[in-house]
């Protein structure tokens, strides 16, 4: 099950230098669940001026532009 939820669109540049900026950070890729917004109209709704958005399984969220040492902080508070 993953911990972590990035909301991203296809195409869009800021959420892919979010996920590099993310995985290398994560202990497993697998703990990173990939949330196209597209997919859903609430999700749309909700993201669609905000993403990227990386979003803990406790509902903790970044919001684009974030830093790596601010991942990092993130996954120090929700471990």
């Amino acid at each position: 099950m993953a911990n972590w939820t990035l909301y991203h669109t296809d195409g869009c540049h800021l959420c892919e230098q979010a996920h590099e900026l993310i995985v290398p950070l994560l202990q497993d890729e697998q703990n990173l669940k990939l949330v196209d917004i597209m997919s859903d109209e609430k999700l749309i709704a909700e993201y669609q001026i905000s993403i990227p958005v990386l979003k803990s399984e406790k509902g903790q969220m970044l919001f684009w532009p974030f830093t790596a040492q601010q991942v990092r902080q993130l996954f120090t508070r929700t471990a």
